[in-house]
């Protein structure tokens, strides 16, 4: 039986992320926690991996209870900060910038997150996709997939790439726990799921392999019209007005809604 089998969010964007057993679906129509802090340069520019691969040369933890998050350098040098205080955002911001090599200011948004795409909601995948892409690479195991691909939602006991055909004419919805989801569309991937999560080293030849693969495997009832290349993995979706304010939880069935 189809069943939501995992919730993650990001709450530092570009950091590590964290399963949730519940997500509170906001406003915005985003998850509660995902990337509610940003780091941002003078110049308003986000720092995340699309910038720089050493966001993989940390490792970093966040508490949603006491709200506070834990970083750890290379050097094993960690440090914790309660982020619900303006004072220890700013230091936060100032540890970051200095191991970054920039002056930085870390924000928060409760209302939606910095998501890239601020007029949708949160990312889908499913468990046999992520099963697919680890077995195309020789060094890339089911979890590390995860890391890579970094989805909010993911959802077990259906088939591979079962998410892309919630995307295109004609697509379908799905439910978990009674909460609407509708495709808005297929995820253009960038540089980061090529690195290595922990290393940020590059696997040789990923993206070509990756699209030779996907496009193999494209599954039928997909649209593919709405693919504009296969460079793509999960879907980014969008929950109703009506839906917003429902929690979703760990276990909850998933049915797709026609």
């Amino acid at each position: 039986m189809a069943r939501l089998e995992r919730l993650r969010v990001f709450p530092v964007k570009g950091l590590d992320g964290i399963d949730v057993e519940t997500a509170a679906v906001l406003d915005g129509g985003t998850l509660r926690y995902d990337r509610e802090y940003a780091l941002f340069d003078a110049d308003g520019e986000v720092v995340n991996g699309k910038r720089t691969d050493r966001v993989h040369d940390l490792a970093t933890d966040f508490d949603p209870e006491t709200g506070t998050l834990r970083a750890e350098a290379p050097d094993g040098t960690t440090r914790a900060f309660e982020l619900e205080r303006e004072r220890e955002r700013e230091r936060a911001a100032e540890w970051f910038g200095d191991f970054f090599g920039m002056g930085l200011t870390l924000e928060r948004d409760t209302a939606l997150g910095y998501v890239d795409r601020r007029e949708m909601g949160p990312s889908v995948v499913s468990t046999a996709t992520l099963e697919a892409v680890a077995s195309w690479f020789d060094d890339v195991t089911v979890a590390g997939a995860r890391r890579r691909l970094r989805a909010n939602v993911e959802v077990s006991g259906v088939p591979a790439f079962w998410e892309d055909r919630f995307v295109g004419a004609d697509a379908p919805a799905f439910e978990a726990g009674g909460v609407r989801f509708e495709g808005v569309t297929p995820c253009g991937r960038c540089v980061v799921p090529q690195r290595d999560p922990d290393t940020g080293d590059p696997v040789p030849e990923f993206r070509e392999r990756f699209v030779e693969r996907r496009e193999a495997t494209f599954p039928e009832r997909a649209d593919e019209a709405a693919f504009d290349h296969y460079y793509t993995l999960m879907i980014i979706a969008s929950v109703p007005e009506s839906d917003r304010g429902a929690c979703l939880d760990v276990g909850d069935p998933v049915e797709v809604v026609e």
